[in-house]
Order: structure tokens, then C-alpha cells, then sequence
């Protein structure tokens, strides 16, 4: 099939969904209110409550939820075929995923502007509270040790990549200077900073970076000298006021979003190149089932409990107008999934020319798995090489789309670690944890480096290779649990939760499902490590979701009482 057919009718689709369904969310579901104070006004701070520009917001939100796992997932999960990853991708982006997002932008909002954990205790209980904040200290953890282990992978693989995201940072910090003190448009200044970046490619292939050298004098790898240097720059970059660093780079990488998705669009269809890959994949014996596994491998690319964290950690910070939440969130999510449909069309028709070579690429469910991140630079290449442009070049230019959404991921991620780790000082009433920024920070970078740096997993070290395996069902039950807060509230208002409720079952569900079969999965294998964490985290959930039902059926008796009192007051009157 010619790979432009699915990608016309999905971005499609994807337009139809935020045109209707996300104007019924806002009108009916979270009722928007253009009056209501957002917390950026009556809280600002200058660091981190900032009322910003929406456009400018939906950069940083947009690419801090992006990184890398909305193009590992999908990446990957075309083992099973692309089929049922894309229909996967386009109702879990439409109704999963919008409603996600926004609701839990939305709530956040209307609770000046908390956590989702700090939510669940104001809408569901005070112990849900501390359940999930130590679910969310876990996923944090993972993100943040995985990513920078993607980074310094990439950056080891494609040295002449390192030059151009280095000089990002000076490039955002000037154009973050010149905005904040003329207070003029962000959008010319950041089309300006991405012609820079692109052009400094060339400087970077000129001058490729490599740290072999130094690592060989000190006698560690290449890559865990990568890994110390990344948590070195978050453990800076997540201290700093969002408006110096944070905002305008993301706003520069939101623009990268569009341009390699019509590189990827106008090389597809310049090159009408076909998808080779099947869409319903015959997998070898002894391979992970399809159902759970699938939704829960994607993770990013259709619903991501992150994104929950993103939305109550930074983005309710800045939102200047709640009636915003709905581009900001709903097109956040219509933008990952957008990068998901990119990440599948890449890996089944530009890395590859023939239907021999993909299934050589996705022998088995650990060769798809190793091979995902380089199977998309290598299809972006192919992609751009169609409209002219050196492979060489187009290999620099995919890995430069990954490592900036992975390193914006990375600075939010410490960021709202830094904020989890104060709100558990907070509960434990240790005061130092829950008032120094700066010990907080020490905390929210030394954890998941040491993650990061554990031996062990192969090539891909022992998080990525081994740890890797609980992040997409961690992800998706934190994005159920996110939903059951949301859902309470929906009904606390009055309001029909439904188109929450919905996507919320599922994914509990699915998650408690995939836990289940880890479960025993890691126990054959004797994961000594993996197999415990699996517990702790299925028994976390469980415990939240009792708390949700209860809560749940609390609000819905709470609001039946409500409209039989008005009922009865007004046939009395």
C-alpha cells in the first residue's frame, strides 16, 4: 500500500477529532470558563508561574510530552503489524489520550495549579495522595534514566549530531532573552532559531564530537560520560525560571514537529514509497501477545500517564486563559500522535525497500525492540534523500528531532521529579526535602543517574534493556489512574464522565493485565529485580482504584442527591 494512503487518512481523522470531539470535551465534559483567574496570573512568580503565550505554551507542553517514547513505542509495535498499531494510534490519540491530556490540564487548573498526585488527595482521598505519588516517583525515575541513556546512545552513534543540539542552548537562551525583555511574538525569533540549528548541521558534520578520547583516558564508556554530562545540564536547566531556557527552545522544537513531518509527508509522497511491513504480522512462537502488549508498547504514541504530569506540573503553571486548555492539551495529543503516525510510516516504508529487509528488521520482538530509534533516523533519511537531500545529511537531521525532544522530555521530567520529591518532604515532614530547591534537585538528578548507570542489559545498558520492560505499563496505569481523578471530578461538577470513564476502564484494564503477565513472566525468568517492582506497582494500583471507585460512587450518590433536591424545590415551587 502506498505509505501516503494511511497518513492522509489519519492526520484526517486526527483534524476531524480535535474540530468536534475536543470542542464537545470543553463545552460539555470540562465546561471552560474565559473568565476563570488562571494560577499563572494570581500565583505569578516569574520562575515557574508565568502566563504565556498559547503558542508558546504549546511548544513547551507539546515537546516536553513528546521525546522519544512516542517514536520507540510505535517503532516497535509494528512487529505486530501496522495495522493494528495505527488504529491503535488514532482512537487512542482521539478519545484516550485528548480527554486525558486536557482533563488533567483542566483540573489541575481549578486546584491552583497542583500535581496530579496532589490532586488525588484533594479529589479522591489523602491516601491516594501518597499512592500515587510514589507511582509517579517511579515513572519519573524510569523516564528521565531512560532517556538520557537514548541520548548518549544516539550521541555516540551520530557524532556529528552533538555540535548543532550543543549550540541549541546559547541559540534558546538569547532568543528567551530577547522575547521576555521586548515582550514582542515569539514566532519569528523561533523560525530564526530553527534555520540556525539546521544550518549548523553542516558545521556538525564538519566537526563531529566524540568523547572516546576522554573516556578511554578515564576508563568508562563513551556513554556513561554522555549520561553524567545530561544530568549535570538538567540538574542546571531544571532550576532555572521556564522563560530563560525551558519555553523557547521547546517553542523551536514544537517547529521541528511540523517540518520533519512534511519531510516525512512530501518524501513519502515524492517518493511514493510503499509500506512493506504487513499489516497483521505473522509473529514467531514465544513472542509477547498482541493484546495486552501493543497498547501498553506504544504507550506515548496514543495515551501517556506522563503527559498527566506534564499538564499539572509546568503547563497549569503558564496557562494564561483556561479557554487555552483545549489547544494546549487535546492538540498536544493530537501532536504525539501525529509523531507516532510518523515513527510507524518511517519504519514500514523509508528504512526499508523490500518486504525481506523489514522482516529481517523485525525477526523478533527483541531485534524490533533494539533496532527501534536507529530504524526511525535511518527512515527519516530515506525520506529526505527522496526530496534531495544527502543521506548523511538526513541522518543528522532525525537524530537532532529525537535528542531535542528526548532533552526537553528529560529537563521537564527533573523538573516535576524536583516537585514530587518536595511534595514526599512535604508528607514526611523531612522540611529540608520539602523547602531547598537545591536538595531537592540533588535528589531528582542522583537517582535515576544511578539508574541510568547501573551494568548490565547488553547494549543497551540494564535500564533501557532490562528496567525498559515496566515503563509502558507503568506509563499507561499512571494514565488510567490520572483519568479515574479526572472522572471524580467530572462528576463532582455535575457533569457527564462518560468520555472518561470509558478510556479509563480500558486502560486499567490493559495495564493490570500486562502487569499480570510480566509477573510471571519475570518470575520464569528469575528478574529478581523486576518481578518485585512489579508487585509494588500492581498493588499501588490496585489500592488507588479502590480509592477511585469509592470516591466515584461517593460524587455520583452526591450529585444524585443534589438534582433530586432541585427537582423537588422546583415542583414545590
Amino acid at each position: 500500500m502506498p505509505a501516503i494512503v494511511p497518513a492522509l487518512v489519519v492526520l484526517g481523522i486526527f483534524a476531524l477529532g480535535y474540530r468536534y470531539y475536543s470542542a464537545y470535551l470543553a463545552r460539555r465534559v470540562y465546561g471552560l470558563d474565559p473568565e476563570f483567574v488562571t494560577p499563572a496570573h494570581h500565583k505569578g512568580d516569574g520562575v515557574d508561574f508565568v502566563p504565556t503565550n498559547k503558542h508558546v505554551l504549546f511548544g513547551h507542553h507539546f515537546t516536553s510530552v513528546a521525546g522519544a517514547a512516542p517514536i520507540v513505542g510505535p517503532a516497535i509495535a509494528v512487529f505486530w503489524g501496522w495495522g493494528p498499531a495505527l488504529l491503535w494510534i488514532t482512537l487512542g490519540t482521539i478519545f484516550a489520550a485528548g480527554a486525558h491530556d486536557f482533563g488533567s490540564l483542566v483540573v489541575s487548573v481549578r486546584h491552583r495549579a497542583e500535581s496530579i498526585g496532589t490532586l488525588a488527595r484533594d479529589v479522591i482521598s489523602k491516601r491516594a495522595r501518597t499512592l500515587f505519588l510514589l507511582i509517579i516517583f517511579f515513572l519519573l525515575t524510569l523516564v528521565n534514566a531512560v532517556f538520557a541513556v537514548v541520548i548518549a546512545n544516539l550521541f555516540v552513534a551520530n557524532p556529528a549530531a552533538v555540535l548543532p543540539v550543543l549550540l541549541q542552548v546559547p541559540l534558546a537562551i538569547g532568543i528567551g532573552q530577547y522575547v521576555y525583555h521586548t515582550r514582542s511574538s515569539a514566532f519569528l525569533p523561533s523560525i530564526v532559531g530553527v534555520v540556525v540549528l539546521y544550518l549548523t548541521i553542516l558545521l556538525g558534520m564538519a566537526f563531529p564530537v566524540s568523547l572516546d578520547p576522554l573516556a578511554a583516558t578515564l576508563g568508562v564508556e563513551p556513554r556513561t560520560l554522555w549520561v553524567v554530562f545530561l544530568f549535570a545540564y538538567t540538574f542546571v536547566a531544571s532550576r532555572l525560571p521556564v522563560w530563560v531556557l525551558l519555553q523557547p527552545r521547546d517553542y523551536i522544537n514544537s517547529h521541528q514537529l511540523f517540518i520533519g513531518l512534511a519531510v516525512i509527508l512530501l518524501g513519502v509522497l515524492v517518493g511514493f514509497d510503499r509500506i512493506v511491513a504487513p499489516a497483521i504480522n505473522d509473529v514467531p512462537a514465544g513472542s509477547p501477545s498482541w493484546f495486552p502488549f501493543l497498547f501498553v508498547t506504544i504507550a506515548c504514541g496514543a495515551v501517556s500517564g506522563f503527559h498527566s504530569l506534564v499538564s499539572s506540573g509546568t503547563s497549569s503553571k503558564q496557562l494564561g486563559k483556561e479557554t487555552d486548555a483545549r489547544y494546549i492539551g487535546y492538540m498536544g495529543a493530537v501532536g504525539e500522535g501525529s509523531l507516532a503516525l510518523a515513527a510507524v510510516l518511517a519504519v514500514t516504508a523509508g528504512a526499508v525497500g523490500s518486504t525481506v529487509e523489514w522482516n529481517n528488521l523485525y525477526s523478533s520482538f527483541a531485534k524490533a525492540s533494539d533496532g527501534a530509534t536507529q530504524n526511525f533516523v535511518e527512515g527519516v533519511a530515506g525520506f529526505a534523500n527522496n526530496l534531495g537531500l544527502p543521506v548523511s545529511f538526513g541522518l543528522v537531521f532525525a537524530t537532532i528531532m529525537v535528542i531535542s525532544f528526548a532533552a526537553t522530555t528529560m529537563d521537564t521530567g527533573v523538573r516535576l521529579q524536583r516537585y514530587v520529591v518536595q511534595e514526599i518532604g512535604e508528607i514526611t515532614r523531612v522540611r529540608p526535602l520539602a523547602r531547598n530547591m537545591t536538595l531537592a534537585s540533588t535528589v531528582a538528578v542522583v537517582i535515576p543517574l544511578a539508574m541510568a548507570l547501573l551494568p548490565g542489559g547488553g547494549e543497551q545498558g540494564y535500564t533501557f534493556g532490562v528496567l525498559w520492560q515496566l515503563f509502558g505499563t507503568t506509563n499507561q496505569l499512571t494514565a488510567g489512574l490520572a483519568l479515574a481523578v479526572v472522572a471524580v471530578w467530572v462528576t463532582k461538577n455535575r457533569r457527564n464522565p462518560l468520555a472518561v470513564l470509558i478510556p479509563l476502564v480500558f486502560l486499567l484494564v490493559m495495564t493490570t493485565w500486562a502487569l499480570t503477565l510480566n509477573l510471571v513472566e519475570f518470575v520464569n525468568q528469575q528478574q529478581w529485580v523486576l518481578a518485585p517492582l512489579d508487585v509494588i506497582i500492581f498493588l499501588l494500583a490496585v489500592w488507588l482504584i479502590v480509592e477511585a471507585a469509592v470516591a466515584l460512587r461517593r460524587a455520583v450518590h452526591t450529585r444524585n442527591a443534589m438534582e433530586t433536591s432541585e427537582s423537588e424545590y422546583a415542583t414545590e415551587g
